[in-house]
């Protein structure tokens, strides 16, 4: 009898562990699932700050190189420092004039960024503003145009680095009649006038060119 008694009371602790171990288990994974959730909500919430307003404003204005030169159809911000009436986006026309408060119209079709900031700040000094600070920075290139054998011929927005064959796919691609590997690119110096170039597909794009993609003999 003695020996049937411990073996009915073995069972009920021997099912009783068991039933432990499982309660165990589900708290374990439990433990392991909330976990799991926690990191993606924190790699959501990180990934949404990443994303906020720092990292959309991180591109502002365009650096050219110091040897660029403006023409017209640029766009640029310019900064008088203390001076908010005066800070603002402005526009080079057509004749390469950019048109300023208080001073008028300014020459700057040709010059670069640092010549415009040096004849600003000279106009506007010592009659308007005391030692003033100006600073340019362009927002938006002046546009490139493509014409002759492409499928569609026009003016396109620049991109910094293009190159000649970069410019034709903007454009459709070569029509069936297009000689594939010289081109004529014009382009205005510095002293206004315009130099017609023969060039390559590998030919270095600058603002305001003009490419003609030539037709070719059969």
């Amino acid at each position: 009898m003695d020996g049937g008694n411990r073996l009915t009371a073995a069972a009920p602790r021997s099912a009783l562990c068991r039933l432990l171990g499982a309660v165990t288990i589900l708290l374990s994974i439990a433990g392991a699932v909330g976990c799991a959730g926690a990191a993606d909500r924190s790699g959501s919430q990180v990934s949404a700050i990443n994303s906020g307003p720092a990292a959309a404003n991180s591109e502002v204005g365009i650096s050219p190189s110091p040897d660029y030169r403006l023409g017209p159809g640029d766009h640029v911000r310019i900064t008088v420092f203390g001076q908010k009436d005066l800070t603002g986006e402005y526009a080079v026309d057509g004749s390469g004039m950019l048109a300023f408060p208080l001073i008028g119209s300014v020459k700057a079709g040709g010059l670069t960024i640092a010549q415009l900031q040096s004849e600003i700040g000279g106009k506007l000094s010592p009659d308007y503003i005391k030692n003033p600070s100006v600073a340019v920075e362009v927002l938006t290139h002046r546009p490139f145009y493509i014409v002759g054998e492409v499928q569609k011929p026009g003016s396109y927005p620049y991109v910094s680095g293009m190159s000649v064959i970069n410019a034709v796919a903007l454009a459709g691609g070569f029509t069936y009649r297009a000689r594939e590997n010289t081109f004529y690119l014009d382009r205005r110096e510095q002293d206004g006038k315009t130099e017609r170039l023969d060039v390559t597909p590998e030919t270095t794009v600058e603002p305001g060119d003009v490419i003609t993609v030539r037709e070719r003999f059969w």
